[in-house]
């Protein structure tokens, strides 16, 4: 992108948002974060400017908050939007589905209308691949059937794409790209900052990465008895830097143009649970002893991604393998055991 770009990244401070600002730094871009910190820490703020070499403007902001949004549009500049935002406990979104759907619909319809009244028709948003529900076939594509999610997280993603599309086709001048993320792991090269979940993590190489450090005493595989090739789920696993830098390559795709485009983000090959174990215990240096446990609810046996659209059309495709992933994981989990709180 020749044309440096001023982009303004709703929940900035998490895990992908602050991976993507330390990107779009790098390659010449000017940084606005917005983030609540209820899911966050500021305590990123100065790695991201130690790694990105420029100070992000920051502001401690809810986007469900209309004025303290326009405020911030009043007092930034910014060509284009990247909608983090959002809570994102599948668990959690089942005992509290009201929550999730006010919080992420309603922040999605927030930026949307401050956007058209100050003028900045360009947005990225922060979609899954748990709008696609359970499939029978697999890989994914992104014109299969959304919509069949199997939690209220995986529907509040759906139906944000579905009022971000209709924004746009409503629209002369907006241009949006829904990016369906597969699943994110690893964490910049430096080792200064990477994933860190409140409480116990939802998410396997966090929760594997804690135990290599002491921080859980116990790993435990939920299922072994799947129809995978070892029993355990099967999951696309996507380098947290790879989706970071899909998400500049998905600006360079949109501005300029008017409309909506969806892209699947992931790596094309699904990783067992057991096989992430196996080279994450290649890259801590020691056998990290596991133990099999039932199922949980709503898993499904296999998941991952076509991504050759985005190779296609974005020019973009994953670049970092399962032993990188979690080289980059076991670096950050060891600097950093207990996250941005040591």
């Amino acid at each position: 992108m020749s044309n440096k770009l001023r982009v303004l990244l709703t929940g900035g401070c998490g895990y992908i948002g602050s991976h993507t600002a330390v990107e779009l730094m790098r390659a010449g871009h000017e940084v606005v974060i917005a983030d609540n910190l209820v899911n966050s820490s500021a305590a990123v703020l100065p790695r991201i400017e130690e790694l990105g070499g420029k100070k992000p403007a920051f502001y401690n902001v809810d986007v469900c908050d209309k004025a303290a949004l326009d405020d911030l549009f009043n007092r930034e500049s910014v060509d284009a939007v990247i909608h983090f935002a959002g809570l994102k406990c599948v668990p959690e979104s089942v005992e509290k589905s009201t929550l999730y759907y006010r919080n992420n619909l309603t922040s999605t319809i927030n930026l949307l209308e401050r956007m058209a009244d100050h003028g900045v028709n360009y947005i990225v948003f922060s979609s899954s691949a748990t709008v696609y529900g359970e499939q029978d076939t697999m890989p994914l594509r992104e014109d299969m059937p959304t919509g069949a999610c199997t939690n209220p997280y995986g529907m509040t993603k759906h139906m944000s794409e579905i009022i971000i599309r209709d924004a746009a086709k409503a629209s002369d001048s907006l241009g949006a790209v829904l990016l369906r993320y597969f699943n994110p792991i690893g964490a910049d090269a430096s080792g200064r900052i990477g994933e860190d979940p409140q409480g116990i993590p939802n998410n396997l190489l966090p929760y594997v990465a804690q135990f290599a450090t002491g921080r859980r005493k116990r790993l435990f595989v939920n299922g072994n008895d799947y129809p995978t090739r070892d029993g355990t789920c099967i999951r696309d696993y996507i380098h947290v830097t790879d989706l970071a830098i899909a998400h500049i390559k998905a600006l360079e795709f949109i501005v300029g143009k008017q409309g909506h485009e969806v892209f699947n983000i992931g790596t094309g090959n699904g990783y067992s649970v057991l096989e992430v174990i196996e080279a994450f215990s290649k890259a801590c240096g020691k056998e990290l002893k596991y133990e099999f446990a039932p199922r949980r609810a709503g898993d499904i046996p296999t998941c991952y991604a076509d991504p050759s659209k985005a190779e296609r059309l974005l020019g973009w495709r994953a670049e970092r393998d399962l032993k990188r992933m979690c080289e980059d994981t076991w670096r950050w989990q060891s600097n950093n055991p207990m996250g941005y709180g040591k």
